[in-house]
């Protein structure tokens, strides 16, 4: 993948070839020498980005499925659906434990530290707390004015005082698990990787895996991936031809993004809106690395947001419904309005959220620095 750019071919000798590949100097044939193809797999950053990210794939879901198979031998997890706190907190514990294991591995083999990979950056616990502040805000806003246009009916709180708290501090641990393996799968080692190898002509064939891909497979809101990857075509192109110094970091967004759409069309609950809502927020995400320098703004807001939803308004998040939440919240009148079964995240109102939660982040960074840092 460009910019790791393939290694120049040595000049031939300047005697003609003689017939059959043989070549003739000063009387002496020898045999013609054989390309070295490792420039296919090493490049000048060691191994290439494409094949960095498909061994880093590789490695977490072998992990994966050695440390849930131990979890499950042991009686942590179990094949009914996580719903509850503590079954998510325990079943996210399996991820996160491969993603630190590939991560691992992978930092081993580049000789990088894991700290590397969009985990470094200045004023990390500022940017964690901001996340936490602006996804529970954008998501009560949201919440609210489905409500206020009677999409959303509201039913308060059953629970006891230091019920709430108990599961409140419950679900709190097990979305800080969420936010950090979905950031640290799409941020940081896939997003940091493919911007050292990749362009506009890669991230296109990679759109076009992704899209065919899903097409033979199928899943829930595939409309919402197929949108993501002709929303990014444009302004990617654009971008490519200019020939910004940041080119290969939103080509790299662009991809996490849409990849990050196609792992929410495995929810049972989802719409075309939802999968693609999850999209558009994967790539403010990936403006956030962008701006605050690494991924804890995101972690913080990707977790705020699950927790508002799932636990302190009780709707579906993403088209799973949970149980132990402090109110509760249940779709009303027009299921494309509402998100019906998807939760609010299915409503077209998420991108008006969305987009609150992008201005929010570009006013909360120095204007020197994401002018300085998002274009150029």
């Amino acid at each position: 993948m460009d910019p790791e750019s393939k290694p120049a071919v040595e000049q031939a000798p300047s005697a003609a070839p003689a017939f059959g590949g043989l070549r003739s100097v000063s009387g002496y044939v020898e045999p013609k020498q054989v390309r070295d193809f490792d420039w296919i797999f090493i490049g000048p950053h060691g191994v290439r980005a494409g094949w960095s990210v498909l061994l880093f794939a590789a490695l977490y879901y072998l992990t994966r499925l050695i440390v849930g198979t131990l979890f499950y031998e042991v009686g942590l997890v179990h094949d009914t659906p996580a719903d509850t706190a503590a079954s998510v907190f325990l079943g996210e514990s399996v991820t996160f434990l491969a993603l630190i294991g590939a991560t691992s591995v992978m930092a081993l083999i580049e000789n990088r530290s894991i700290l590397s990979y969009n985990l470094t950056g200045p004023r990390r616990a500022l940017h964690f707390l901001f996340g936490l502040a602006a996804g529970f805000a954008v998501l009560s806003l949201l919440v609210s004015a489905l409500a206020s246009f009677g999409l959303l009916r509201m039913t308060a709180s059953t629970l006891s005082a230091s019920r709430g708290l108990e599961i409140g501090l419950l679900w709190a641990a097990a979305f800080f698990v969420v936010g950090s393996v979905e950031e640290g799968l799409f941020r940081c080692y896939a997003l940091a990787t493919l911007e050292r190898g990749i362009d506009f002509w890669w991230a296109l064939a990679a759109q076009a895996g992704i899209c065919l891909y899903l097409a033979v497979r199928g899943g829930h809101g595939a409309w919402g991936v197929y949108a993501s990857a002709g929303l990014g075509l444009l302004p990617c192109f654009i971008l490519h031809q200019r020939a910004v110094a940041s080119n290969a970091f939103w080509q790299a967004a662009w991809v996490t993004s849409t990849i990050f759409g196609l792992y929410h069309t495995s929810n049972g609950g989802e719409n075309w809106v939802g999968v693609f809502a999850a999209a558009c927020i994967g790539f403010v995400f990936c403006v956030g690395v962008r701006l605050t320098g690494s991924i804890w703004w995101a972690i913080g807001c990707h977790a705020a947001w699950d927790w508002a939803e799932t636990f302190f308004y009780g709707a579906a998040d993403s088209g799973i419904q949970a149980r132990g939440h402090f109110l509760a919240a249940a779709p009303s009148g027009n299921p494309f309005w509402s998100g019906g079964a998807d939760g609010p995240e299915g409503s077209p109102l998420v991108f008006a959220a969305i987009l609150l939660l992008l201005l929010a982040l570009l006013a909360s960074s120095p204007i020197s620095n994401w002018r300085n840092r998002s274009i150029s």
